[in-house]
């Protein structure tokens, strides 16, 4: 799926990381992502992110 990277990371504003996908999709829905961006995060494997350059990375391998 693609979604652009840089309203995917407004999305995830003040995310702590590390995060799970739970706190990754809370966090996105309150900061009003739209439905593109939604299910590519909850498409994202159950773990924990460090980072949102990982987050980016996951979706951007579940696009392919």
């Amino acid at each position: 799926m693609n979604v652009n990277p840089i309203a995917l990371q407004k999305c995830l504003g003040g995310v702590g990381y590390p995060a799970d996908k739970r706190q990754i999709l809370d966090q996105a829905k309150q900061h009003g992502a739209d439905q593109k961006i939604m299910e590519a995060l909850d498409a994202l494997p159950e773990k924990s992110y460090d980072s949102p350059a990982e987050v980016n990375k996951e979706v951007s391998k579940e696009g392919q």
